[in-house]
């Protein structure tokens, strides 16, 4: 293995293997060092959920801060329950493996399902948060096509599709990961431009907010879920790295850092726009200063960067199952080039960003951060025969990560519908 290069390592390895690529992958061993664990950590956790984060202090007031920090500490522990489960059973390569480990091919299945899912909504939010940045910078853009008129809004989210299309038909995971390498310099970009916005550019700090507004609590709550939905990649950071005892270490700093530059954002937006923060932090900014128009497009970059890295399993699952019937190239393009179109579709059919990573963040993130690994640690552990403190800790998780879910979903599925 001395052969193999470093970017063989990198997060990008598919989510859901077939059984053929499962034998071929365990036959590798990890090979990438604490430093560079550390960076794909961080570039896994740090996302577009900075940007809805002052909207989700707006909707629960000051006081659900405090929620950020318990779901940081609660998706921190998850991310430790599945480094256990996978010392349990070294045969364990991906998340769904642990799933089928946990409660066979059924469990595997559902996880697989569910991961695929979250990443499907994922990139489609990041066709409407490109639309809506790029109609706040160019309002007076209008768009026709066979004469037809579209709206702003609409075309942008149309080109933009277009223009990521190319990158989302490569098959090559090394260089996919090059392209998405930028997020964590995104990230403390955008924070540095926001802040600048604030201190030098006129915003100010002044907005004093409300100290809990109980009715956007579950909204708050599922939007602080979104932010550390990154636990799907965490066995592919483990099984990457070269002396795998330090992954406790490499998840500590990666929660550490983002819960940081989370909270920072938080504060910052909620100081400079209160209860008129958008769903988007960047809407919020006047786009004739240096400083919004650097923090709009580094958000324009950043979802470029990702969206092939977000499709990227759907795609190999789906080519696992279907490259047996067709011409294995073929596949992959007519794959890869539906599901850019449906998320095109989806973006254009539910154009709510913040209910829909609301919804993201509730239904999808919070099962898959902190009930999942919970279950799975509990069956393949044998905790539960026997009551303890580690089996109640891990009990109320499972029911913090439950009741998000639930109510969550719910709260964020009756604003989507009021706003069709």
């Amino acid at each position: 293995m001395k052969g193999e290069k470093q970017e063989d390592y990198c997060v990008t390895i598919p989510l859901l293997l077939g059984s053929k690529e499962k034998e071929q992958y365990t036959s590798i061993g990890g090979n990438a060092s604490f430093l560079n664990t550390c960076f794909n950590g961080l570039n896994a956790l740090s996302g577009v959920g900075i940007l809805s984060i002052p909207y989700a202090l707006a909707s629960g007031g000051w006081l659900s801060i405090i929620l950020l920090f318990l779901i940081a500490s609660s998706t921190f522990y998850t991310g430790l329950l599945i480094k256990r489960c996978m010392d349990l059973d070294p045969t364990i390569r991906s998340y769904p493996d642990i799933g089928d480990r946990a409660f066979g091919k059924t469990g595997g299945t559902i996880v697989s399902i569910t991961v695929n899912i979250e990443l499907y909504m994922v990139a489609t939010g990041f066709l409407i948060l490109e639309g809506d940045n790029m109609s706040n910078l160019f309002p007076d853009m209008d768009f026709y096509i066979f004469g037809t008129h579209i709206a702003a809004k609409t075309g942008f989210v149309i080109l933009v599709a277009i223009i990521i299309l190319p990158t989302s038909w490569l098959n090559s995971l090394s260089i996919i990961s090059y392209i998405s390498a930028s997020g964590v310099l995104a990230t403390v970009i955008i924070l540095s431009s926001i802040f600048w916005a604030g201190a030098f550019d006129g915003i100010g700090f002044e907005e004093k907010g409300k100290f809990v507004n109980w009715n956007g609590i579950p909204s708050a709550i599922s939007l602080y879920a979104f932010c550390y939905c990154a636990h799907p990649v965490f066995p592919t950071l483990y099984t990457s790295m070269r002396n795998q005892h330090q992954f406790s270490k490499v998840l500590f700093l990666c929660f550490a850092f983002c819960t940081i530059t989370y909270s920072l954002m938080a504060v910052i937006g909620y100081l400079m726009f209160g209860s008129n923060a958008e769903s988007q932090i960047t809407l919020n900014l006047p786009t004739h200063h240096i400083s919004s128009r650097v923090a709009i497009c580094t958000t324009l970059v950043t979802p470029i960067a990702k969206y092939a890295l977000m499709l990227t399993p759907i795609v190999n699952a789906m080519e696992v199952r279907f490259q047996s019937s067709y011409n294995k190239r073929v596949c992959s393009f007519l794959s890869r080039t539906m599901l850019m179109i449906s998320t095109v579709i989806v973006a254009l059919s539910l154009p709510f960003f913040g209910y829909l990573m609301s919804l993201v963040g509730a239904l999808l993130s919070a099962t898959t951060s902190i009930t999942i690994p919970c279950l799975c640690y509990l069956k393949i552990s044998g905790i539960y025969r026997s009551i303890g403190a580690e089996l109640v800790i891990v009990g109320f998780v499972v029911l913090s990560g439950l009741i998000v879910a639930v109510v969550g979903t719910y709260v964020s599925l009756v604003d989507i519908i009021s706003h069709l």
